[in-house]
């Protein structure tokens, strides 16, 4: 019987004027043309991966909502419970609208990435230490072994990364989650690794596709995008009970426990990863006034810090709802009953928690330890130079 021609094979010939030998392969093509296609398969197949999971994710939420929508247009009524349901599908939809948006601009390539020098292991136990309660309350433990390591990179994309992987595992991870930050010897480069189970250890091993649905969710395509336009190496592994991931940092300045001694500028200052000693840290601004938020913006802008802004206190009081930051700025024409009240509650559960008061006039930094609220005190006049030394002076006493 004669072989039919594959087509696909006869245009490839033809287009590069190539003969095929009896093996398929064709003679007179460049090795990396293979590779090339292999390469594009294997991101074709990723693409149709993540269309296919975003179709799950968002049909069904929706399908129910939907079916509590269809409910009330019959019967007129809806109690409160199912009002609440349908909200939360609602809102599980349009995250995944967000997620989606998210990782379109990570893969379009036109992010402008900023490479700065971050300390890498002060960052990742920050963000643990900031995500530590949504951890906790997932029933989750963490063994941290973590070398000390500089890196060059992006911060808040680091920052990013970072939380996607504790989304990942908030996702899908049973029981403890070991963490770990080595180095490879040759080249040198930072590597970052955890590993988890993937169900209850009293439970017998679900099937593959199961294991699959509960691994691969949105947030582990975000974190699995973010590393690839952070131009990390990656690498996952399944087996029938464990989830091993290892991120490796390409551009990574060194060990700091290997570290010659330190470099040290003009001044005869020591210029090491104490330059940014707050990198990552996670920073909430109240402040109801524009010129205000930039100048605090403009303030801290070097420091790697995370910002976010609100412009009252409800809305600060709805923000930390969520998930505490690591300190509030706040300015001192909010301050009212409603913030003390939110001050205090914080404090039950941070008794060191800090606060920066934004005081209307002077050049003023009064420390925490002499206030008599128990919070450190800036002029607004001196914002540029007096908030930055505020937070590093207040944050490293409690960090």
């Amino acid at each position: 019987m004669n072989s039919v021609p594959n087509p696909k094979l006869h245009l490839s010939t033809d287009l590069l004027g190539g003969l095929s030998d009896d093996t398929g392969n064709l003679r007179g093509m460049p090795p990396a043309s293979a590779d090339a296609d292999l390469a594009t398969d294997k991101e074709l197949a990723r693409w149709h991966e993540l269309l296919g999971q975003v179709g799950r994710e968002l049909a069904e939420p929706l399908t129910a909502a939907l079916e509590r929508v269809t409910t009330l247009t019959t019967t007129g009524r809806i109690d409160r419970a199912g009002l609440r349901a349908l909200r939360d599908e609602v809102d599980r939809a349009r995250q995944t609208g967000i997620w989606c948006q998210q990782i379109a601009r990570l893969a379009s390539g036109r992010i402008r990435q900023s490479h700065e020098r971050v300390h890498l292991t002060n960052t990742v136990q920050s963000v643990l230490a900031y995500r530590a309660r949504e951890i906790h309350a997932k029933g989750l433990q963490l063994s941290q072994s973590l070398l000390p390591i500089e890196i060059n990179l992006d911060a808040s994309m680091l920052f990013g990364l970072l939380n996607a992987l504790i989304d990942w595992w908030l996702d899908c991870a049973h029981g403890t989650v070991e963490v770990r930050m080595d180095t490879r010897n040759w080249p040198v480069r930072a590597q970052l690794h955890c590993a988890f189970a993937h169900h209850p250890p009293d439970q017998p091993p679900p099937a593959a596709d199961a294991v699959s649905a509960r691994v691969d969710t949105m947030h582990w395509h975000l974190l699995e995008q973010t590393a690839r336009s952070l131009g990390l190496v990656f690498d996952r592994q399944i087996d029938a009970s464990q989830v091993r991931l290892r991120l490796e940092f390409p551009d990574t300045v060194h060990t700091l426990a290997h570290a010659p001694e330190a470099e040290r500028d003009d001044h005869g200052f020591v210029d090491s990863v104490n330059s940014k000693p707050l990198a990552g840290s996670h920073v909430l601004v109240i402040a109801g006034r524009r010129d205000l938020r930039l100048q605090v913006r403009e303030a801290l802008k070097s420091m790697g810090l995370v910002l976010d802004f609100v412009g009252s206190v409800r809305e600060a009081v709805e923000f930390c709802q969520e998930g505490l930051p690591h300190a509030i700025v706040f300015e001192g024409a909010l301050r009212s009953r409603q913030f003390d009240q939110l001050a205090s509650g914080i404090r039950q559960e941070v008794p060191e928690f800090v606060f920066v008061e934004l005081v209307d006039q002077g050049r003023t930094f009064d420390i925490s330890s002499i206030s008599a609220t128990g919070m450190a005190r800036v002029g607004c006049d001196g914002i540029a130079n007096a908030l930055p030394s505020a937070l590093v002076y207040e944050l490293s006493r409690v960090m």
